[in-house]
């Protein structure tokens, strides 16, 4: 029985190593020296966060997806946003529980090339740390699918 859990334990960790380093090389780190770098808590994801007033938090968040579409929306499917924005092509943004005021900018890795978003809309169940991401078609919202990621959230100091 202990040999049994030995060989489970392994495999747990090289099933768990092994989707860290596809998550990683997903994102566009750099694996070939060996190393995976450690994040930084003021500049990350090409964006220069240095010349822009306020601070950057990093939380944990459970990242979803979705779209304008009644199976997404149902009876909100009118292209407005829950801060009264009309949805238009090219448009990036999140829904966020209402601890984090519209017009927040959030960097979600792997959205909008890692550049800034503002959360604009609400959802029902988007309560607590959690994200829905805004996209175009359904069929990008499913392929986005759930994601747990390291959200950067600006703190304006004003």
């Amino acid at each position: 029985m202990k040999i049994i859990m030995k060989k489970n334990c392994i495999l747990i960790v090289l099933l768990i190593t092994a989707n860290i380093i596809v998550g990683l090389s997903v994102l566009g780190v750099d694996l070939s020296h060996g190393k995976v770098p450690l994040l930084s808590t003021t500049t990350d994801y090409n964006y220069n966060l240095a010349n822009n007033d306020g601070q950057w938090q990093t939380v944990r968040m459970r990242v979803t997806a979705y779209c304008g579409c009644p199976k997404c929306c149902g009876h909100f499917s009118d292209g407005i946003t829950a801060n009264n924005h009309k949805i238009e092509h090219g448009d990036v943004f999140a829904a966020a529980d209402k601890k984090y005021a519209f017009m927040t900018e959030l960097i979600v890795p792997g959205y909008n090339n890692s550049q800034p978003i503002k959360v604009m809309d609400r959802g029902g169940a988007i309560k607590g740390e959690k994200l829905d991401l805004f996209f175009h078609t359904h069929e990008q919202a499913l392929a986005w699918g759930v994601q747990y990621l390291d959200v950067k959230i600006r703190k304006n100091t004003n």
